[in-house]
């Protein structure tokens, strides 16, 4: 699809995992992203594992440091340019996180953040650990990042609150260059910033190119959907069931004569590989009925559309769901006519 860098996991967690890495970095002409603590064995590993790329992390505010990786602000900065530094040394692309951006006190975030610049970082990625961010917040954070810093910026923004995405946005306005994202926002406790999402924003929303096959979006989200086990919800934007689907008459009546009245227009159906619809239930206008029973090859008259309309309304008030196979059955028991040509 064009992604630009699959970070494929922590090689240092198990044999499994690493060769997991491994074959993927060997198996994609994306830039390949292996995980690594500021611990030796851990950026050994990465290194061993042939990855492009390795991102290098430290917790950086008091709670993390103090009470996860029971170390000192010093250790911290001591141990995060010591990574740099062999990851350089290597001759890999390096990535530093400072962990837990968001709740460290920007003095020591500020100190860290130019230290492993000095020891060569390519990039700088600047999480929300803990999903606290608010976009206002967060683009301050970054745009002061980037003031501090020649590497490029990276940001990797949590759900817990639903702002993930948007807060990944802030972070690229504010003037960071990537964002880390997940297929379906899969990731720990309520996940990260949707790939989905993230990529037709800015395809869409900013119009600008990402060099991302978007047509394969959907098929994507399928994927990932049945590999992982993991539900997409049936309203989560750009890859739900519901994304383009219309069931009220206002709607469904716009959409029918230009699809740009009741969806967002610069993101249609075609754009993520996905197909409009044209949902039956209580709320179901004429003009859906119509559509859908000229599509199936009737050719109703006003009184029969209005006749078949209440019907579904009444159907779908009673939380049935209405089939196409419902349909046509109320079509038949009104009497309408059926041609033999069927439109697909």
């Amino acid at each position: 699809m064009g992604t630009h860098v699959i970070e494929a996991g922590f090689p240092v967690n198990s044999d499994a995992e690493f060769e997991a890495v491994r074959d993927i970095a060997e198996s994609t002409s994306s830039t390949t992203c292996g995980l690594a603590r500021v611990v030796d064995k851990d950026v050994e590993a990465a290194i061993d594992s042939g990855v492009e790329m390795i991102h290098v992390f430290s917790s950086t505010s008091d709670v993390q440091i103090e009470d996860s990786m029971h170390a000192t602000r010093e250790e911290v900065v001591e141990r995060s340019v010591e990574a740099v530094e062999r990851v350089k040394e290597a001759g890999v692309t390096c990535m530093y996180s400072p962990m837990d951006a968001t709740r460290t006190d920007e003095d020591f975030l500020i100190e860290v953040i130019e230290e492993v610049s000095d020891a060569g970082t390519d990039w700088i990625n600047i999480p929300d650990t803990c999903g606290v961010a608010t976009p206002r917040r967060f683009y301050d954070l970054i745009s002061t990042v980037v003031d501090h810093t020649d590497a490029r910026v990276d940001v990797h923004t949590h759900d817990d609150f639903g702002l993930a995405t948007a807060n990944a946005l802030s972070g690229i306005e504010a003037g960071a260059s990537q964002a880390q994202v997940s297929v379906n926002s899969i990731g720990e406790r309520a996940g990260n910033a949707a790939y989905e999402e993230f990529v037709m924003a800015v395809e869409s929303v900013y119009q600008v190119d990402t060099g991302i096959d978007t047509t394969r979006i959907t098929e994507l989200s399928r994927l990932v959907e049945e590999l992982s086990g993991i539900d997409v919800p049936g309203n989560k934007p750009v890859v739900g069931e519901n994304a383009f689907s219309h069931e009220s008459g206002i709607h469904a009546a716009g959409v029918i004569e230009n699809s740009d009245t009741f969806e967002p227009g610069v993101m249609t159906p075609d754009m993520v590989g996905a197909n409009r619809k044209l949902v039956l239930g209580k709320h179901t206008g004429n003009h859906s009925v119509r559509e859908r029973l000229e599509d199936a090859g009737f050719e109703p008259t006003e009184e029969e559309v209005r006749a078949v309309t209440r019907r579904v309304k009444d159907f779908g008030a009673e939380k049935k769901q209405v089939t196409m196979e419902t349909l046509e059955r109320f079509a038949r028991e009104e009497g309408v006519t059926r041609t033999e040509e069927v439109r697909v």
